[in-house]
């Protein structure tokens, strides 16, 4: 395994990376940075853990986007606007979040 040093959101982490594998996860780097870089700059949300997990919500999101029927909204716009059989999944997964959450706050 080889490590590779990247900076997301301003932060640098040490990441191992499988030989082969860099164009990859730099890809992967980019896209978690971006998402998360648009969620602070939208000026709503602060605080860098929950960022974090908006942006992964975000991006496994559009991952079963592409993998299932089209859907209509983000969940960093509004759980509202999710529509469809996976709405409830979603609604349990932002509660179980909230909940890790605690005293931090309501997700959305």
């Amino acid at each position: 395994m080889k490590q590779i040093e990247v900076t997301i959101l301003g932060q640098v982490y040490v990441l191992a990376c499988p030989e082969g594998g860099e164009n990859l996860l730099a890809a992967a780097v980019s896209s978690v940075d971006h998402e998360m870089t648009a969620i602070r700059s939208a000026g709503k949300v602060k605080a860098r853990e929950r960022i974090a997990v908006l942006a992964a919500l975000n991006l496994a999101y559009q991952l079963a986007e592409n993998a299932a029927p089209p859907a209509t909204g983000r969940i960093a716009a509004a759980r509202s606007d999710a529509q469809g059989p996976d709405s409830d999944g979603l609604d349990a997964l932002i509660r179980r979040v909230d909940a890790a959450l605690g005293d931090d706050g309501q997700l959305l």
